[in-house]
Parts: structure tokens; sequence; C-alpha cells
């Protein structure tokens, strides 16, 4: 079924799997094109609040390549190409501080990939290029790494929390030796061990442990025993992403291999999904455990540190993505670079980062330009997929309308019980959240969808 022509109601689409789409952002990158002109960034930005920016560098590359991993990324660069990234970030710094302007910085992290491929010098040009050329205070400032447990070693970490990092998310994905066979991803539980008591050791207030459900072979008590290893090490944080196959994969290339005429995922769930069960029980589990829900995929612990940071709302505020493959938001213009799998496609747009200037680095030249509808849409999905949900007085402050008339296709979370509403706060109830893969994609616009399904990808 091709993603454009997929039923229109959300009744319709909720015949099918719960995991159709992950709407971490909206609208996707597959939804990006080459601009019809290169576009100076500093009129788009004077035209958006700086007052509580999010700075995010990506970095492109890892030890290995996960089989589920579809993103920006690439296993085993040259020593030579990620000196050369490091370096060419910072010229990339030095464009945006002349195209921001006045700014304020409400938030920081370093993704990727893997940001603690790099060694800790750096790390340590990157943090200091934060700090020195964008202004950022990292030390007042909530800031977060990305890392694997291969990458993490004691001295990384002290570069890190010394510069004002307090959070580090890592990736474990499942404590089952045989579950992460089937994902493609050799780790042994040791590694992850010593990475952890690393981590403890450096000071930082936030862990997030990253888990997979829907892998090949796993079991409710299977998933259940790794959440359980997981609390061992008491996470401020967990996040639970439920397994998708996605073309250029690792897993979908052996999906191909073995014969699936499509990596759909409505096609694929024909032949049974667990994932929607899995959830619920890992769900439930954590919530036992005194864990709250914030969004379908994370869970904060009760002894999480709270946020003291600047106030930071992701539907409002601007990003500013540093890196071959950030993505930058202003209320208006989405851009970034190409987006790519395939290692082959990655390293070309790697090198083109690479190549280009600081006066190239100061204009946008592919991207999406959000239209009124995409911005009431942007706006809806963003608030409504994460606590405490969507705040109807908050959108007219913001559009000047009601969410309920510009999009009256709301109503039907009502009718099919997944949403509740408390004086102007609409918020997705249990049942809202396990269909939140589903709910995401209902309400992307026509034309993002459409878009999206010449990419390949489903929405």
């Amino acid at each position: 079924m091709n993603p454009s022509e997929q039923p229109g109601t959300l009744a319709q689409r909720m015949r099918h799997t719960p995991y159709q789409a992950y709407s971490y952002s909206y609208p996707h990158k597959a939804a990006y094109r080459t601009l019809a002109q290169a576009t100076p960034l500093a009129p788009i930005w004077a035209r958006q609040d700086r007052s509580a920016l999010f700075a995010y560098i990506h970095i492109p590359f890892c030890e290995m390549r996960c089989g589920f991993c579809n993103l920006f990324a690439m296993a085993r660069p040259s020593a030579e190409m990620v000196d050369r990234y490091v370096q060419q970030v910072l010229v990339q710094m030095r464009a945006m501080d002349g195209a921001l302007g006045e700014r304020r910085f409400a938030r920081f992290a370093l993704g990727g990939g893997t940001p603690t491929y790099l060694s800790a010098a750096q790390l340590d040009t990157l943090l200091c290029g934060a700090r020195d050329i964008l202004g950022i205070d990292l030390q007042a400032t909530p800031a977060g790494i990305e890392a694997s447990p291969e990458t993490i070693t004691a001295e990384r970490l002290a570069v890190c929390r010394a510069h004002g990092i307090d959070r580090v998310s890592l990736g474990i994905q499942s404590f089952a030796a045989g579950e992460m066979r089937a994902l493609a991803r050799p780790q042994q539980n040791s590694t992850v061990r010593q990475a952890i008591g690393l981590i403890r050791e450096a000071g930082f207030p936030t862990l997030n442990l990253d888990l997979i459900y829907g892998i090949a072979g796993q079991t409710v008590a299977s998933l259940l025993a790794s959440i359980d290893s997981a609390l061992a090490f008491q996470p401020e944080e967990i996040y639970l992403y439920p397994l998708y196959v996605r073309e250029q994969t690792g897993l979908g290339k052996i999906a191909r291999r073995k014969g699936a005429e499509t990596l759909n995922p409505i096609m694929l769930a024909r032949d049974g999904d667990s994932r929607l069960a899995l959830y619920a029980a890992a769900r439930d589990h954590l919530r036992a455990q005194g864990y709250v829900q914030v969004s379908m995929r994370m869970f904060r612990a009760p002894h999480a540190p709270d946020d003291a940071g600047p106030s930071y709302c992701c539907q409002n505020d601007g990003m500013v993505g540093l890196g071959a493959g950030a993505r930058s938001y202003t209320s208006q213009l989405h851009y970034s670079s190409e987006y790519a799998v395939a290692r082959t496609e990655t390293i070309g747009i790697i090198d083109n980062y690479l190549a280009l200037d600081e006066a190239r680095f100061a204009q946008a030249e592919h991207g999406y330009l959000l239209d009124q509808e995409d911005q009431r849409r942007r706006y809806v999905i963003q608030s409504l997929l994460t606590e405490p949900g969507l705040d109807r007085d908050a959108y007219t402050a913001r559009f000047g309308s009601d969410c309920l008339a510009d999009l009256p296709q709301l109503a039907e979370l009502f009718a099919l019980e997944l949403a509740t509403q408390n004086g102007p706060l609409l918020r997705l109830n249990d049942s809202g959240y396990a269909y939140a893969d589903t709910i995401g994609p209902w309400l992307a616009s026509a034309t993002v969808r459409t878009l999206m399904a010449e990419s390949g990808q489903a929405c």
C-alpha cells in the first residue's frame, strides 16, 4: 500500500498495525527537497524567536552499523575524515554565529551516529566551539550526549562532564545475547556494565538507557528480563523503541534476501505483530517501578533530577543543527543536508559537507518550507504525542484560531476514546499512546505524505 493512499480516517488506519511510522519530528526529513533557490539564513532566523534555541551537533560516525539503524551515519570512517569533520563543524558554527545574531540557547545535545566515537580531544574541540563561538553556557544549559557501550572511556566522559554535559543516553537495546544477534548488533553485557559504571563514576546526573521491543524471538518474559537488568542500574530515564525494519538497513537487506516483497510496516505486520503486547507489558512494568510515562517511548524515574534549565518548547522554539545530517528548524523553514542510509550515498553527503565554506553554510539549500497548515499540524503533533499534551489555549495564542476547528479530524480521537480533555488540555490516554505511531502519520498533511511516498518512506 502506498503511504499516500492509506485510509484517511484514524479508525481505518487502526485496523492495521499500530506501528506505522515514528513521528519524532514533523515534517519527516524524507519530505525535504532541494529548495528552488538558496535561502540566506540571516533573514530567516531574524523572523524567529531566538530566546530559547536548541543547538544540536550531529556526529555521523560509529564503530559498527547496527542492523536496525536507518539514521544518517556510517561505520569505521577514516581518521582523516573524522578530523576534517570536527574542524568543519567549527566553520559552520562561525557561519551560524553571523546568521543568528543575538540569541540564547536553552538546550544542547551531541547526537549521531555515536558522538563518543570521537576522541576526548575532538569532543573538547567541539564543546569549546559551542561555548566560545556559539556562546552556549554549557554549565547552565541542559546538555546531553548519545553513546554506545563500546565507546565509553573515562577520558571522554571526563571531558564531557567538565564542560557541563549532564545527560548520557546509552544504546543497550537488549540484555539477551540472542536478541542482540537478531538485531545484527554484537554486544557483551560485561561491556555494558563497565560503561555504566564509568558513567556513574563520572557523576552525570541523568543516565538514559535505550531498549528495543519487537526483536525476532523476543517474548514478554525476555523483554521484562532486559528491563529488570536495566533497572538494576537505576537509570533516571528509559526509552522503549519499537523495532522497525526499513530499506537500506542490515535487517532490511536480510528481509529482502528472505523474500520480503515490501518493507511497508502495514504489509510486514500481516504475518503477526507482537509489539503492542510487548509495549503494554513493558509500560505496566515500568509504571509499577515508579517510572512516569512522558511519551509512548520515554519513561522517567522518580529520582530523576528536576529540569532546572531555561524553559524550552519544541513546538515554538527553534533548533540550530550543526554537522552533516543535522536538521535546523525555524517556524517557516526546516533545512538540512541531504539524507541517506546506504554507505556510499552517506559518504558522498559527508564529502559535500566537508567542501562547504562559510558562505555556503550561511544559506539553506535543502529543506521544507512550512505553510500555515503544516505549521499548525506540526504544533499539534509535537504537543499531542508527549506530556502534558495539546494546550488549546496555547495553540490559539500562537495561531489565533482553535485547533479543533483547524483540524476537525481531531474529533475522532474522542470518538475512538483515545484522548481526554481537561480544561484546555487535550491529551492522549493509555490507548492513545499505544497508537502514537498511527496517530502521528494520520495527522500529516497530504503534501508531506506525497513527498514521503516519493522518497519511499511510510507516513
